[in-house]
């Protein structure tokens, strides 16, 4: 057995009932074999043992009070997964699948997501089981600075940044931000998302999903494709799915359809932006409710129907594992030539196994949603200068970023003999510059 696999299931027997986290391991470690082989230097310094290790996890119970006067307790979490190259920095989710292992597994998926940013941020993640759906703001506002108040024992602006993630948008950034504030007496970038009066940056709405289209139209001017004229199905109807419609219109690109958790539309004329924004962002309805004003398009339950849709491009950015075998073969069946992902981990490994067999560009999460997570990292610059730059400079500096994730993971991948393969090629370019940096730190 080789020392990637000894790990790998010593891992999995410390953290049993994690499949999320198993998943993310066995697609990391195993297209780690061959930096392993030609650097023993790793193995010796013990850099995977202490790889899939968290620095530290954090569990604590959120206690609030709800418009009934009733007492509720959600759980609450944080993985600090490793800090190697700058202070840990990742989401916070509200959701009520939200567990141990989730947390982990987009911890793990974090610490190469943002290396490849070439920014100095660490991994980590966080949230809670907490579902903000059909509550109101006040039922909101308290459990966020219930949760806020054991949460700002263990974060700062040099320590531990988070940001928003599913079901953690402005309102609840704002509501936590107060919290820190008040408890902590510091008025600090320790959260990024945050509002453009008090602290945020310009492009972070927009980030991942622009960020997403920046990179998939990297990737696919190598096989000579562009996002002009091209049908793109996108998964989701929230703030990734949003903008990443958003910028591949701007591109010339035909958006046919959009989900939720309940189903999806498809609209054959392209979708209606405008719509949806006002539907999802500020009215926060279904997406079904869609035809209410364009009653031509169609609606579907269940959202996994969404793939049988003919297009050229498809962007999965709902949640992980949405994208199975017999939805990558119905693309592949009609044609599609590339798939971005928008979400963490939304294609299973099976997915991913046909795509690389009929040799459709894939982007994997890690790379293709690094947007976020980079402007995130740009709002923690101008948060440091008590500066702020304008959309253009953010939205110029974003796109290098993405462009260059995708050349460093292409090359990467070329360079330990799996051209074209992003998967690979993105997370050995991430480890790459996380285990150099632990060997020089020595054994912490």
């Amino acid at each position: 057995m080789s020392y990637v696999q000894q790990v790998m299931e010593q891992a999995i027997k410390r953290s049993p009932n994690e499949p999320e986290f198993h998943q993310a391991l066995k697609e990391v470690l195993e297209s780690l074999e061959p930096v392993i082989a030609k650097h023993p230097e790793y193995e010796k310094a013990g850099i995977l043992e202490r790889l899939v290790e968290p620095e530290r996890v954090i569990m604590f119970r959120v206690p609030w009070v709800d418009d009934k006067g009733n007492v509720q307790v959600n759980r609450g979490f944080r993985v600090q997964f490793n800090s190697a190259i700058g202070p840990y920095k990742g989401g916070l989710r509200l959701h009520p699948s939200v567990n141990l292992g989730i947390i982990k597994f987009l911890g793990f998926e974090q610490i190469f997501k943002n290396s490849l940013t070439g920014l100095p941020i660490g991994g980590g993640k966080g949230g809670s089981d907490f579902d903000p759906k059909g509550k109101s703001d006040n039922e909101i506002m308290k459990f966020c600075q219930s949760f806020m108040t054991e949460l700002c024992k263990h974060i700062g602006a040099d320590t531990d940044v988070p940001a928003g993630d599913i079901g953690v948008g402005g309102r609840e950034i704002g509501y936590m931000f107060g919290q820190y504030k008040r408890v902590r007496n510091l008025f600090e970038g320790v959260l990024t998302g945050k509002g453009l009066t008090y602290g945020g940056s310009l492009v972070r709405t927009e980030a991942t999903g622009y960020g997403l289209v920046y990179l998939m139209d990297e990737a696919i001017k190598d096989i000579g494709k562009s996002f002009k004229g091209a049908t793109v199905v996108i998964s989701g109807s929230g703030n990734v799915s949003i903008y990443a419609a958003e910028k591949a219109m701007q591109l010339g690109a035909n958006v046919v359809a959009l989900s939720d958790s309940n189903g999806y539309i498809y609209d054959k004329n392209g979708i209606d932006l405008k719509t949806v924004k006002q539907l999802k962002e500020i009215e926060r309805r279904r997406i079904k409710d869609y035809l209410e004003f364009h009653p031509k398009a169609e609606y579907k339950e269940g959202f996994e129907g969404i793939w049988t849709i003919p297009c050229d491009i498809a962007l999965p950015c709902a949640t992980q594992n949405e994208l199975n075998e017999e939805s990558a073969k119905a693309l592949v069946a009609n044609k599609c030539f590339a798939v971005g992902e928008g979400a963490n981990m939304p294609s299973t490994p099976e997915a991913v196994k046909v795509f690389h067999a009929n040799k459709i560009i894939f982007a994997p999460g890690k790379a293709a949603n690094a947007g976020g997570v980079a402007t995130s990292a740009l709002e923690m610059s101008q948060n440091s200068m008590r500066y702020s730059w304008t959309f253009e400079e953010v939205d110029a500096k974003l796109k290098d970023i993405m462009v260059n994730i995708y050349r460093n993971a292409s090359s990467a991948a070329k360079e330990y003999g799996c051209e074209g393969n992003l998967v690979v090629g993105a997370n050995i370019a991430g480890f790459l510059k996380v285990a150099n940096t632990m060997l020089a730190h020595g054994v912490i």
